[in-house]
């Protein structure tokens, strides 16, 4: 099978890898799924481990071998800085799967599957949060997306955090009162901010379930809780202030370019943030034109890849109309 001119697309995230080998017509040749990526847990080596795995499959599916692949478009998770993007691209190239190889994090990739070409913004609002903007040139705008250190506030955890502060304070008497009290230890079957805090603290909940505290979050300010609304609003002021801060660097806050939202939380569409998300940016930046991505993120990586290679505007519509 001729797969000169392919690109190897991936897409890594946090729980899971996907894999795609797109040939230079745009037609994907084959897929494949694999387990998340981390680095930072397992180190570099490991986790690329866990990469070559989804991607032999891939290869031998479509009965290619990586030397006859032009080009590897992997948008990855935990490449949150320029050397940590380097460090990968090389560790990527050592193995060999295609001749050029280009590492982004993977925030790319969301923007680039919800815009029409390389050029806008995209917030993703997972487990944390993250912003960043691209244009035709080359030109990036991006944060560091650390966490606390560098700035961030939001993102799933942050915002199971944030409802579980406010919580425990009003049951305690030092702070308002609100309904979360009540409903976050609900979620567990138990009856009182006491009661988790001490199934969390020794481990009869694992820490890693606090993750579902954000959906109680907003269903109890769905209900009209102000402090569960307020965290809501909050976390909107954050997209909005990313995102325009990220156009206004590319030179794209006059301009009618896409702001493209993914990730859970805002995939969820609550109706509350998406509103609050939409009022402010209409002052911030009124001709930003705002997306929640439904395709998936690997469609990004391969479109990326499909930027870099030149390939034609047919062969990016033709890659489209398989991940509609």
């Amino acid at each position: 099978m001729g797969v000169n001119g392919s690109v190897l697309a991936i897409d890594a995230g946090n729980s899971k890898t996907d894999v795609a080998l797109i040939g230079e017509d745009g037609t994907v040749l084959s897929t494949a799924r694999g387990g998340g990526f981390q680095p930072p847990v397992v180190g570099i080596g490991t986790a690329v481990d866990v990469l070559g795995s989804a991607v032999e499959r891939v290869l031998d599916s479509a009965g290619a071998d990586a030397g006859s692949v032009a080009h590897v478009s992997a948008c990855l998770a935990n490449a949150d800085l320029p050397v940590e993007e380097e460090q990968l691209t090389e560790a990527l190239r050592a193995r060999g799967w295609g001749r050029t190889v280009e590492v982004r994090n993977d925030t790319f990739a969301i923007l680039r599957a919800g815009a029409d070409e390389p050029r806008g913004v995209a917030v993703v609002c997972g487990a944390g949060i993250n912003c960043v903007g691209m244009v035709p040139d080359g030109r990036t705008a991006r944060f560091p997306a650390i966490g606390r250190i560098s700035g961030d506030w939001g993102g799933g955890s942050g915002l199971s955090e944030e409802a579980m502060w406010f919580a425990s304070r009003a049951e305690d008497g030092r702070g308002e009162p609100t309904e979360l009290a009540r409903t976050l230890p609900a979620h567990f079957g138990l009856g009182s901010m006491y009661a988790l805090i001490e199934a969390l603290h020794l481990g009869r909940i694992a820490q890693e379930r606090r993750h579902e505290l954000s959906p109680v979050l907003f269903t109890t300010a769905a209900a009209g809780d102000a402090v569960a609304r307020g965290l809501v609003d909050r976390l909107a002021e954050e997209v909005v202030a990313l995102s325009s801060v990220a156009l206004s660097r590319l030179g794209l806050l006059d301009e009618a370019a896409p702001v493209v939202l993914g990730g859970s939380v805002l995939a969820a569409r609550h109706p509350q943030l998406d509103d609050r998300i939409g009022e402010l940016l209409a002052v911030r930046a009124p001709k930003a034109v705002v997306r929640v991505v439904q395709e998936s993120p690997v469609l990004g990586a391969g479109l990326l890849g499909l930027d870099h290679t030149g390939a034609a505007p047919e062969v990016h519509a033709r890659l489209r109309t398989q991940y509609v």
